[in-house]
């Protein structure tokens, strides 16, 4: 198995595993009897970040945001660290460090959920283009959950002791923010943490749910830039050539059999060819073709693996080809494969669940999506993301009755069941971080 069984997540909280929450959460530590009266403040800060969502190495006004949410609270604040990041903490005596991290940036995409706040803003993307912006992952709740959870712990300091360090992070979406950070001192020039927390959002579950998965949770994430060649000319004398766009097509099918027939079915992997970019006019064989590839895994083993078997393929379908020259291949790492510290899930789980309510509380499944959040863990943290639920309770069950794909992450029309969203992401963010706090 990749990861530990989960099942004792059911035996934690006694699930009963198809109960929806109707209505928004009660919590019921004390720490979070505030919510309610700062769900106002929350919902208008979330209406507002939506509207003005900032692409991933430009956060500039987002995380200024931020920050002066954090310093109103009386954080000593850091800002730019390893970019636009922020890092804001509160000691409060002796105790374990914790430390809450939200990411910022948005992604470009056109919105069209058809809310009063949609976002109607446009920027400049690194290639100098004006592109649509979008919070369509979902990162607006998760500053909006992150700054409630800082209201709460600073407003509640006779409940815990230690340190809460609140990190902002930039470029989440493009797999490099948190390896800036951390790159420009985060765990040597701040506290390093004795265990990490971050929530994010899931579209495929109910809105007042939350969902655990220990162990590996979501994947690694490597981008391939592959480039093969050939000899081109006259498309009406082909005898004359070596065509890389024929090359190309082989080669996109020999890749297929690397996880069907070189890998483990036990060991999950993907190998994606996204991009195939090659010719200029219907009569002219071109003298090289581009691929792009996504590869997806989590063993470092498979991984490497994988990559190997790419570099073998290509190179094997192209002497076989014929090919002027060998095909020239480039990795760049993204992110690496997130892993839930299972101890540290243990410990979170029967608190959730008294907050929560038991049946809100559920075991995940691993996926093949990617996270940076995992750049911690690896820096020897124990780590813990937790999903929570976006999709409005009847409409989530409904779907699942008719078999309807409702609106995925990094889609135009995601849009979050605001309300209990926030509040679970806020009850859990809070709950979890008193759980690992020092106690008075």
């Amino acid at each position: 198995m990749l990861r530990r069984s989960a099942r004792w997540v059911l035996a934690l909280v006694a699930l009963g595993g198809s109960a929806l929450a109707a209505e928004p959460v009660t919590p019921s530590p004390r720490a979070l009897q505030g919510l309610d009266a700062l769900y106002p403040d929350l919902d208008a800060l979330y209406r507002t970040l939506h509207q003005s969502p900032e692409l991933s190495l430009q956060e500039e006004k987002t995380s200024a945001k931020m920050a002066e949410r954090m310093r109103a609270l009386g954080f000593e604040v850091t800002q730019k660290v390893g970019g636009h990041g922020v890092v804001a903490i509160l000691r409060n005596g002796k105790g374990p460090t914790v430390m809450v991290r939200t990411d910022m940036d948005a992604l470009p995409m056109e919105e069209k959920t058809g809310l009063p706040y949609a976002s109607k803003v446009q920027a400049k993307d690194a290639a100098g283009q004006s592109v649509p912006v979008m919070h369509a992952c979902g990162h607006d709740v998760h500053m909006t959950a992150w700054v409630g959870t800082a209201t709460l712990l600073a407003r509640s300091k006779d409940r815990w002791r230690g340190t809460v360090m609140m990190v902002a992070q930039p470029a989440e979406e493009l797999g490099s923010g948190a390896r800036a950070m951390l790159e420009d001192g985060l765990f040597k020039r701040f506290p390093k943490p004795d265990f990490a927390l971050a929530v994010h959002n899931s579209s495929s579950a109910a809105a007042g749910t939350v969902e655990i998965v220990p162990g590996f949770a979501l994947a690694s994430v490597d981008s391939v830039d592959l480039t093969l060649y050939g000899k081109g000319g006259h498309g009406a004398y082909p005898h004359t050539t070596v065509d890389p766009v024929l090359l190309a097509a082989r080669t996109v099918l020999s890749l297929q059999t690397i996880v069907s027939r070189e890998r483990n079915p036990l060991d999950p992997a993907v190998v994606t060819v996204g991009s195939i970019h090659g010719g200029t006019k219907h009569n002219i064989i071109p003298d090289e073709v581009k691929l792009q590839l996504t590869v997806r895994t989590y063993k470092p083993e498979v991984r490497k693996q994988i990559l190997e078997a790419i570099e073998r393929i290509a190179k094997g379908e192209s002497l076989a080809a014929g090919s002027p020259r060998p095909p020239t291949m480039a990795v760049t790492e993204g992110t690496p494969a997130t892993y839930n510290d299972p101890e540290l899930m243990k410990r979170v789980v029967p608190v959730l669940a008294r907050a929560l309510g038991a049946q809100n509380v559920r075991e995940g499944a691993p996926t093949m999506g990617g996270e940076d959040f995992s750049e911690y863990g690896r820096a020897g943290v124990p780590a813990a993301l937790i999903w929570i639920g976006t999709v409005e309770p009847a409409r989530h069950q409904a779907a699942q009755k008719a078999g309807e794909t409702l609106p995925s992450l990094h889609s135009a029309g995601f849009s979050p069941d605001r309300e209990r969203t926030l509040r679970t992401g806020v009850t859990t963010l809070v709950t979890a971080a008193l759980e690992l706090l020092g106690k008075p």
